[in-house]
């Protein structure tokens, strides 16, 4: 007698209904059993892992279970298998089986939502300082134009926090992009999306105050200076003191 997905190891019972109940991507794949091969059986497996119906590191059901399941042969399964191990999809361990080996990432949204501003500083700590050395070296004429426009809103922010932020936002996104490192201004646009974030709104109007508004400015300024003469050592080193200031400025206002 064929097994059916709840007989099979390693399959939760609760998958697709009540206990024995078949998910339909199974059923159907099942209906369709002569026809299939292994793209399609790779295909089915791929989204059950996706869907976590085999979490990362649960064991699939063996190359002879699934054989019968989808009525093929073993080589055919085996063929499948190898298509998910290409995509990093499963491990096979040879004497123990294959395993699930998809870990569901977190979304953009979801990473805003559990990273404090204290933590987006220790990041933003781990990436510009180099960022700022690429720029030193690669930034054309027209990346410091750029950059000088945005420290220009800056420096006339004085007690706008909702105008200071959004430029301070743009000054440090135009300093990532004179790196002229694509991946690397694709990542400072994800920080920057953490900045948008509820916990950073919460935290802003504490620290930002009219006076230090003005001693960031003052170090946009210098850092910006140091650019534009090509000198590494001083703006590494103005862009590090900026940072730093702003972690001390989040640790006294959590204190406070």
């Amino acid at each position: 007698m064929d097994q059916t997905p709840a007989d099979i190891p390693g399959r939760p019972r609760s998958i697709g209904g009540e206990a024995g109940e078949e998910p339909s991507r199974i059923l159907n794949a099942r209906q369709s059993a002569i026809a299939s091969g292994s793209a399609l059986i790779a295909a089915e497996l791929r989204r059950a892992i996706l869907d976590e119906v085999y979490a990362a590191g649960e064991k699939l059901p063996t190359e002879r279970e699934l054989a019968r399941l989808y009525r093929v042969s073993r080589g055919t399964v085996r063929t499948a298998l190898h298509r998910l191990e290409e995509r990093q999809m499963v491990v096979r361990r040879i004497g123990s089986g294959t395993f699930a080996a998809h870990r569901p990432g977190v979304d953009g949204g979801e990473i805003a939502e559990i990273t404090s501003p204290l933590e987006l500083i220790e990041v933003r700590m781990a990436i510009e300082p180099h960022a700022t050395q690429l720029a030193v070296a690669n930034a054309t004429a027209r990346d410091l134009e750029r950059l000088a426009e945005a420290l220009e809103h800056l420096e006339r922010s004085g007690g706008d926090t909702e105008h200071f932020t959004r430029w301070d936002v743009e000054f440090h996104q135009r300093l990532a992009e004179c790196s002229h490192n694509p991946l690397l201004a694709w990542i400072y646009h994800r920080i920057n999306e953490v900045r948008s974030h509820a916990q950073w709104h919460a935290m802003k109007d504490k620290i930002l105050t009219v006076e230090r508004i003005a001693e960031y400015n003052q170090q946009h300024r210098a850092l910006y200076e140091a650019l534009r003469s090509r000198q590494i050592e001083s703006a590494v080193r103005t862009i590090t003191e900026h940072l730093e200031k702003a972690r001390r400025d989040l640790l006294g206002a959590d204190n406070g």
